[in-house]
């Protein structure tokens, strides 16, 4: 069957799916809306976590970035995952005892104070739309290549299909779809892979067809991969780290805080009947994430190979652009993918030395939606890998926007500016907002802003500087009063923005594989999207400096503290 054919018949499938559940689970209620009710078995609410948390950024950026930075990759790897563990065990489980809607509810209260609320409410607001905006443009992106439509037709359509499902269903909505992406985009992901790594070793698990020799020879997938990327003249691909060891390690920091921090996730948490299922639904999703990003890397590598295999078949012979396969031809239309014929001899060459390099546009982005194609893998895998980036995309962008809705209604309009609202004037108050939401992330999904390439990591270094040490205080410290928490989240998202914007000329540079010297003017050599954790600890040290130079936060507010931290058992225990 025809490739574009049985694209739109795999990805409206997949769609009417989404449609249809969002359908059958409207939410009639605020309580079904904000939480679905809070009645979602902890491996169903893991499976949804992870198709929220699973966003384009994951399913198609990840392996590109991987692939073209190698060993330096691996920032985003140890970051993302890394952050669940911190979620699981020092968040999720004592924000659900709370028994709250909403992140900045929790800040308002914990911190007595409307003003604190407030500003959580724009970081919350800050963070999302930086996060959404990526995800917008990979649903046009996407739509764009398979279904064979500009990117702005493709980008409006998503947008329609997000507004139907996430302003019909919210959270109710929201989850039962989650899990439907959730089986199509770890489909889309593995079976490709699984038929690659076949291809390439002869292992059908990728994760182990990475460290396998390839099929009928005895050298090393990655001791092939390493020579051919150094005989090129780029970096070799096992070893070199992301600017420097210490980036490296304020990259991951950023990244796995901003993880526990991000308040599209948290809200996943409020979902559960009990305080033990939050823990719980956190296990399920690590599990069922780790099936994608231990699949990554094998993704990324095969990816790269395959890709230069093609261009250069043997050592020093070059491809002859006139003979060029299908799939380049298919990119070249993008504009993700452009060759320059330098020296005039028609033939494309592929190097590291920009002048010898005729390769001038390669979108690491392309990879994971190009590489089926490149290993010539039938037109069905093909075609589900289309709807699994769509999945990955629209997903996130639901559970985004769902966050910034209920941030206004709930928190904005509910919390402090009407607090007498009936209900049902509160849930249209959520679609509307909803709805606002959706066409101001598509307006920025059509005029990204000029940093917009890091958006993803920026987003998660905004959340690690400013929710994340306002909620770790608000459960493990009693000290902390409003006043401090107030001043801690203006310094540390306040630092953070400084110093992205400070530097947003050389954003694109700072997010792609940066070959040449830093920056002399970067802190320390810290590029701006790992700058969160700096944001982090500028945060910290300013909440409990004020906290110490002010009143004590009221008796009961330190004993809600100490309330929220007891085990539920214990607690009933003592209680007899």
């Amino acid at each position: 069957m025809d490739l574009k054919l049985l694209t739109y018949i795999v990805v409206g499938a997949t769609f009417a799916l989404y449609i249809g559940i969002a359908i059958w689970s409207r939410a009639g209620s605020t309580k079904d809306f904000y939480v679905a009710g809070g009645g979602v078995h902890p491996v169903a609410n893991g499976m949804a976590t992870a198709a929220d948390w699973m966003s384009a950024a994951s399913f198609i950026s990840m392996a590109g970035l991987i692939a073209f930075m190698g060993y330096g990759g691996s920032v985003f790897l140890m970051g993302w995952t890394g952050g669940f563990v911190i979620l699981a065990m020092l968040l999720a489980p004592y924000l659900r005892k709370y028994g709250k809607f909403t992140v900045p509810e929790f800040i308002g209260d914990r911190y007595y104070s409307n003003a604190a609320r407030a500003v959580a409410v724009v970081c919350l607001i800050i963070c999302s739309v930086t996060y959404v905006i990526g995800q917008m443009k990979g649903v046009g992106v996407a739509f764009s290549r398979f279904l064979e439509v500009d990117y702005g037709t493709g980008l409006l359509v998503g947008m329609a299909i997000v507004f139907f499902y996430a302003v019909l269903g919210g959270m109710k909505g929201i989850t039962y779809t989650q899990i439907a992406q959730y089986c199509v985009l770890i489909m889309a992901y593995t079976i490709p892979a699984i038929f690659i790594s076949l291809n390439l070793t002869g292992n059908p698990l990728p994760q182990l067809g990475l460290g396998s020799t390839m099929a009928g020879s005895e050298t090393f997938l990655l001791d092939r991969l390493d020579q051919m990327v150094t005989e090129l003249g780029f970096r070799e691909y096992t070893t070199d780290v992301r600017l420097s060891g210490l980036n490296m390690f304020a990259y991951t920091m950023s990244l796995m805080i901003g993880t526990a921090g991000l308040p599209h996730v948290i809200i996943r948490f409020f979902t559960v009947p009990k305080v033990r299922d939050a823990r719980s639904s956190a296990g399920w999703a690590l599990v069922f994430i780790a099936i994608l990003y231990t699949t990554a890397p094998a993704v990324a590598g095969m990816a790269r190979l395959n890709f230069m295999q093609t261009i250069e078949p043997q050592p020093g012979q070059h491809l002859v652009y006139e003979e060029r396969p299908q799939w380049f031809k298919n990119w070249e239309t993008t504009g993700l993918l452009g060759f320059e014929d330098k020296n005039g001899d028609g033939r494309i060459q592929y190097s590291a030395d920009k002048s010898v390099n005729e390769m001038v546009k390669v979108d690491r982005d392309i990879m994971v939606l190009a590489n089926p194609e490149i290993a010539k893998l039938p037109n069905w895998v093909i075609a589900l890998v289309a709807a699994g980036g769509l999945a990955a995309a629209l997903s996130t962008a639901a559970g985004l926007l769902l966050a910034i809705a209920s941030a206004i209604s709930h928190d904005l309009l509910k919390g402090m500016i009407t607090p007498d609202i009936s209900e049902k004037a509160e849930l249209r108050a959520s679609r509307i907002a909803m709805a606002v939401a959706i066409a101001g992330a598509g307006y920025l999904g059509f005029n990204p802003p000029d940093f917009a390439a890091g958006t993803v990591a920026l987003a998660f270094g905004l959340a690690a500087s400013s929710i994340f040490p306002a909620l770790m205080m608000g459960i493990f410290s009693q000290r902390v009063n409003k006043e401090g928490a107030i001043a801690g989240m203006i310094a540390g998202i306040g630092v953070t923005l400084f110093y992205v914007f400070q530097h947003k000329g050389i954003m694109f540079v700072a997010s792609t594989a940066f070959l040449g010297d830093m920056p002399a003017n970067w802190f320390l050599g810290i590029e701006p999207n790992a700058f969160g954790v700096v944001g982090a600890v500028v945060n910290f040290a300013v909440a409990f400096g004020v906290s110490a130079l002010t009143a004590k936060p009221p008796e009961k507010i330190r004993d809600l503290v100490e309330h929220i931290r007891v085990p539920v058992g214990a607690e009933a225990a003592h209680s007899h």
